[in-house]
């Protein structure tokens, strides 16, 4: 049986309600890294895997950094660009096809990683996998009337 927290968030995630919190749900998660060093995050607490993905900006060149919940895959980390269910894709999707070298931490460690974006029956692959992992991700592809992105992250060496 699996733990309470994931199971509730899982359900919790598939409830329309809940994309209307996104705002107020990513001001407190950046806050709590911010105050815990990265060690604790919303979606951590929720009992679920989330890292801060640090992007370069595509237009700025300047690092971003945003908190998301990821899928571990073996020593692979997957992330879908759902935007909270928005109609376009999410800023670090565009920064990452632009330049597919980023850093991402984990519970206060960085390490550098390589992304890959996911086509074809690869996609589709995946995506079966991650409606099992987080069934909301469905929610929010209706919501956003788009294919939502996945990308294949892979460590790579500093």
């Amino acid at each position: 049986m699996k733990p309470l927290r994931p199971r509730l968030a899982r359900k919790l995630g598939t409830q329309p309600w809940v994309m209307s919190l996104a705002k107020g749900i990513i001001w407190l998660d950046k806050r709590l890294h911010r105050v815990f060093g990265g060690r604790v995050t919303l979606v951590g607490i929720a009992g679920l895997p989330s890292l801060r993905l640090t992007t370069t900006g595509r237009k700025s060149g300047l690092e971003r950094s945003t908190n998301l919940l990821y899928f571990p895959d073996h020593d692979r980390i997957v992330l879908v660009g759902s935007n909270w269910g928005r109609e376009r894709d999410p800023g670090w999707t565009f920064n990452l096809r632009a330049n597919p070298e980023a850093t991402v931490g984990v519970r206060g460690r960085e390490f550098p990683v390589h992304a890959q974006a996911l086509k074809g029956e690869d996609y589709d692959r995946m995506w079966a996998r991650l409606l099992e992992f987080w069934p909301g991700y469905e929610m929010e592809r209706v919501a956003a009337g788009r294919e939502l992105p996945i990308f294949v992250l892979t460590r790579r060496e500093p």
